[in-house]
C-alpha cells in the first residue's frame, strides 16, 4: 500500500519559487496516476495538477497554468510539483494524491493521501 510523503514546502515571498515532492518509502509510483491537490484555510480542496501513468499526460487547474510545472523521475520514485512566482493566494497545504487509474479532477477518486506540506507565501 502507497504511503506517499510530501516535502519541500516553506515560507516564501511573493514571486518566489518551491519545489514540492512526494514519493514513497519503498513501492514504485510508475503505476498510479500522482496529482496535487491544495487546501487553502476555510476553503474546499482544489486540484492543482496531475500526471498519469500511462502516457505522461499533464493537467493543471486554471488558477496555475503557466506558473507549476509537474514532472515524474521514475528512478527515484517521485513526482515533483515546481511552482514559479509564488502568489499570496497559493498559500494552502498541498497534498499528494495516488491513484491507480489515469487523472481526475474529483478529489474523491484518489485513494491515497500524503499528510500534506504547508506553502505559505508572504512579505
Amino acid at each position: 500500500q502507497l504511503q506517499l510523503v510530501e516535502s519541500g514546502g516553506g515560507l516564501v515571498q511573493p514571486g518566489g519559487s518551491l519545489r514540492l515532492s512526494c514519493g514513497d518509502s519503498g513501492l514504485t509510483l510508475d503505476y498510479y496516476a500522482i496529482g496535487w491537490f491544495r487546501q487553502a484555510p476555510g476553503k474546499g480542496r482544489e486540484g492543482v495538477s496531475c500526471i498519469s501513468t500511462n502516457d505522461g499526460s499533464l493537467y493543471y487547474g486554471d488558477a496555475v497554468k503557466g506558473r507549476f510545472t509537474i514532472s515524474r523521475n521514475s528512478a527515484k520514485s517521485t513526482v515533483y510539483l515546481r511552482i514559479n512566482n509564488l502568489k499570496p493566494e497559493d498559500t494552502a497545504v498541498y497534498y499528494c494524491v495516488a491513484r491507480n487509474r489515469d487523472c481526475s479532477t474529483n478529489v474523491v477518486a484518489y485513494a491515497y493521501w500524503g499528510q500534506g506540506t504547508q506553502v505559505t507565501v508572504s512579505s
